[in-house]
């Protein structure tokens, strides 16, 4: 559980910044707000990342963990913007997957979430593509070849459901699926189903615009089994547990390792209170 490495590369880079206060960050960083706060704190500007048309004032801006389009790239790069680069090499590859695809002449099909960064990211490179995150996303496509991408925090078990949805309602298309999931995605969503077998209850610690935390929140929920999404040890109420015998910690991909000791601190003083 915790922090990825590529979010915590794109960490590594802002800490070595020297002077925060001529940098914008291309909207958030990483979607937790604990270490937004931290950003914003040191002196970094930062764009909004549903709205990110307008051009950032500071002459030095830096992509996100979560990417852009090359088409983005292009417009920094021609108002003489110095471009950090954070964005995760796993995120690179559902880039070049999408690219490849439409080189194959196939209509682009990205499972993932419509609106998020990552997903409008892989998206601003292309002119035709669909973005399916619930069954009732997915058409009957008058094409002959499709190719299909994941957002790369999308859940493995979610993905496989609409794949083969896909291949259902289009029978006669050639159907390629390229499986850009992440591993550390994959990994603690083993992990925490994994955990639900030996729990009655799960606390998820993260962001609350982070996706793949989210994602957690849901897979405890869809076993029927409370989750409590929180950011912070202060957002932990006692009265949550007091019908818990056993309970769960698991945390988003961007989340800092001290927030979870804090939580699981947190915890345990809880349970030695009862």
């Amino acid at each position: 559980m915790g922090m990825c490495f590529g979010v915590r590369d794109a960490l590594q880079v802002a800490d070595e910044v020297e002077e925060p206060e001529t940098v914008t960050i291309h909207g958030e960083l990483v979607h937790n707000e604990v270490v937004l706060d931290a950003l914003k704190q040191r002196g970094f500007h930062m764009a909004d990342e549903v709205d990110r048309s307008a051009l950032p004032e500071t002459e030095s801006v830096l992509i996100t963990a979560h990417g852009v389009s090359e088409r983005e790239r292009a417009r920094l790069a021609k108002r003489r913007k110095a471009l950090i680069d954070t964005t995760c090499p796993l995120v690179r590859l559902v880039h070049e997957a999408a690219q490849k695809l439409r080189r194959e002449e196939r209509f682009v099909i990205v499972l993932g979430r419509p609106g998020h960064v990552e997903v409008e990211g892989v998206v601003g490179d292309l002119d035709d593509y669909a973005v399916v995150y619930h069954a009732d996303d997915v058409c009957e496509w008058d094409l002959s070849r499709l190719g299909v991408i994941c957002q790369s925090t999308m859940p493995p078990a979610d993905a496989e459901l609409l794949l083969a949805l896909i291949r259902e309602r289009n029978p006669r298309a050639d159907v390629r699926f390229v499986d850009t999931i992440c591993y550390p995605t994959r990994a603690r969503q083993e992990a925490i189903t994994e955990m639900l077998g030996q729990v009655e209850a799960v606390v998820v610690v993260g962001g609350i615009n982070s996706n793949n935390t989210c994602q957690l929140v849901d897979r405890v929920r869809s076993r029927g089994l409370p989750a409590f999404h929180v950011q912070t040890a202060d957002d932990l109420d006692s009265t949550w547990f007091t019908e818990f015998e056993r309970v769960g910690l698991t945390a988003g991909t961007s989340t800092p390792g001290a927030v979870i000791d804090e939580v699981h601190e947190q915890l345990v003083a809880m349970r030695s209170a009862v």
